[in-house]
């Protein structure tokens, strides 16, 4: 199979979401919603997946390769983001953002589904 690189690869569209931080009434931050922050093109490679024993259960975890064009936006994503396919409504928990190429044009994200956020 023949790997498309380029814009054209980029075939999904994916919201990039944070939680929103609330005061608890007391003066404290909590984690309030998730709210999304703006929606990017982007490619989803899927990885070799895994079984982890969580809760003392078998918990399915499916790794992906999110690939975005680097901007200023996208830039400012941290592995407290989150990020949800805008067709499928998947949810993919960040786990690292790299700058692979080292040139600013692209940012290559692991991200998992199956896991809880």
């Amino acid at each position: 199979m023949v790997k498309r690189s380029g814009a054209g690869a980029l075939t999904e569209r994916v919201h990039f979401q944070k939680r929103d931080e609330q005061d608890d009434g007391y003066g404290n931050p909590v984690a309030g919603d998730w709210t999304t922050q703006f929606t990017e093109p982007a490619r989803l490679q899927p990885k070799l997946g895994s079984e982890p024993v969580l809760a003392a259960r078998l918990a399915g975890v499916q790794p992906f390769l999110l690939v975005v064009r680097s901007s200023v936006r996208t830039r400012a994503v941290t592995p407290a983001w989150r990020a949800v396919n805008a067709r499928s409504g998947a949810e993919y928990n960040i786990r690292t953002v790299a700058n692979a190429d080292e040139r600013n044009g692209w940012l290559e994200m692991l991200v998992q589904e199956g896991v809880a956020n």
